[in-house]
């Protein structure tokens, strides 16, 4: 527990262990007693099924270009009642709820997340002609300034984050919440980045658990066709969050109670740690 007295931990929180009530409840009390434990936790929270319900309740056709939804003016004011508003707050009462002091925030707050919007280029396979796809509202980091969360933690609060941003003339923008967690972290110099999934973590050939990984293993890993599919944009996202100065990132299996606490203060941890090492293969873990 000395490892982590006073020092932050952002966790990105979604996936399936938002909707299952037991294991909200679990998460939440997890986050209070690492509060109470002399940590620093911020939890950035994902919220993609619920706006999709409600998208569907309201009537709102989603368009998808290359696997990723396009958000209109219609959909972004969606977007953002879901994860500003309904999830956030749920999250909010849920670690209240437990004892702890929770409070709400987004990026657009006190300028938190300044973005813009996310630029895809894809190349025709038939003209072999490049263009942009147009995705509307969607955004990806910018300038992080973090004041109104370094006020919060050092406080006895614990911040909830939405990921959502502002662009540069002021118009709302949707990022993805794992971005956001990572953007978020290198701004508060975090000691860790843990990325609740549905799934265990990063698993070898014979899909076995793999405990723990230098970033040149990982970057190995990629290479001789180890980690792929959906997991190598997902670990290139690691990588890069460690090159900026994040000690460690963790991907965790949130459908697994307790995986925050069992991740932090176990020896055998919960999930899929990635990190650097120093030369000699010491790991880097401060006492």
């Amino acid at each position: 527990m000395q490892r982590y007295d006073r020092q932050t931990v952002v966790v990105k929180y979604g996936g399936h262990a938002m909707g299952d009530p037991e294991l909200a409840r679990d998460f939440a009390r997890d986050v209070v007693l690492l509060k109470q434990a002399g940590v620093n936790p911020v939890v950035v929270h994902g919220g993609g099924p619920q706006i999709g319900r409600l998208l569907e309740r309201l009537n709102i056709k989603s368009e998808f270009k290359d696997g990723l939804r396009v958000t209109d003016r219609q959909t972004v004011d969606v977007v953002e009642m879901v994860l500003a508003g309904s999830v956030n707050k749920e999250i909010v009462s849920a670690i209240n709820d437990q004892g702890g002091k929770a409070v709400g925030i987004c990026g657009k707050d006190a300028n938190l997340m300044r973005a813009h919007r996310l630029e895809r280029r894809v190349r025709d396979p038939l003209s072999n002609i490049e263009k942009v796809l147009d995705l509307g509202y969607v955004g990806e980091p910018g300038l992080v300034e973090p004041h109104i969360i370094d006020v919060i933690i050092h406080s006895d609060l614990i911040p909830v984050v939405a990921p959502i941003g502002v662009g540069p003339e002021g118009e709302t923008l949707n990022i993805n919440a794992d971005t956001f967690a990572a953007a978020i972290a290198v701004a508060l110099k975090a000691k860790r980045l843990l990325l609740l999934t549905d799934v265990d973590g990063v698993l070898d050939k014979d899909g076995a658990l793999i405990r723990s990984m230098t970033t040149t293993e990982a970057l190995n890993r990629i290479a001789d066709g180890t980690i792929t599919g959906g997991m190598i944009p997902k670990i290139e996202s690691c990588l890069d969050v460690i090159a900026e100065g994040v000690e460690a990132v963790v991907i965790i299996n949130g459908k697994v109670p307790h995986s925050v606490l069992l991740e932090l203060f176990t020896e055998h941890g919960a999930g899929t740690l990635i990190e650097r090492r120093r030369p000699g293969g010491y790991r880097m873990r401060q006492p």
